[in-house]
């Protein structure tokens, strides 16, 4: 579980192709890997991936066919800066929200501008996710939990901080980046709770 609040930013070193899927190595020497043991999940531009190996200052990940289908992963390339951030314990803060790190569709960057000393961008996700996405709602780009500025169907608009800016792959976007979205956990479930007649679903089983 993580909470979408960016701990650093690392950099791919190198990216080998194995019978279909992909083993990546990343450099994040400000990741801080004192805490960190082999098995542990590390939110990799908002995808939990599995440290299978550490090494000096970055570790070592497998990504599946299934991953690379649904994410971005399958356009990283050497030296692409990736957000990351460590699974969180039990006693950290809980700074963004819920963020289970399985991403649900892949959005795109369709205009950005600056406003004031932050910038504003607008994404446009996909048909299916665009009912889980709420004005003044919570979202994960990248990782990086976000407050939804406006909605209008299927694009949604966010305004972007300087620190965030600083500390997140956001400044690299453009118009045309592709990123991963995970949208809010709760919506998801609210909407299975109230789509299902439990009393029907029972009878169903049997």
């Amino acid at each position: 579980m993580f909470t979408g609040i960016i701990s650093a930013i690392g950099k791919i070193t190198e990216l080998e192709h194995r019978q279909g899927d992909v083993r990546v190595s990343i450099y994040a020497p400000k990741l801080g890997f004192d805490d960190v043991r082999l098995g542990d999940s590390i939110a990799c531009n908002g995808v939990c991936l599995t440290a299978v190996e550490l090494i000096d200052q970055g570790f070592i990940a497998d990504v599946s066919v299934e991953t690379l289908s649904l994410t971005t992963i399958e356009h990283w390339k050497v030296d692409t800066g990736i957000n990351l951030e460590k699974a969180m314990q039990a006693s950290d803060r809980f700074g963004g929200h819920i963020v289970s790190g399985h991403v649900d569709g892949i959005g795109e960057v369709i205009s950005l501008h600056e406003d004031a000393r932050s910038w504003r961008f607008t994404l446009r996700a996909p048909a299916n996710l665009a009912k889980y996405i709420a004005q003044k709602g919570s979202i994960t780009v990248d990782g990086t939990s976000l407050t939804v500025n406006a909605v209008k169907g299927a694009e949604f608009e966010m305004n972007i901080v300087p620190h965030t800016m600083i500390h997140t792959v956001i400044s690299d976007y453009e118009v045309g980046t592709k990123v991963n979205l995970e949208v809010d956990l709760i919506a998801r479930y609210l909407e299975r709770l109230t789509s299902v007649d439990a009393t029907s679903y029972g009878q169903e089983r049997e």
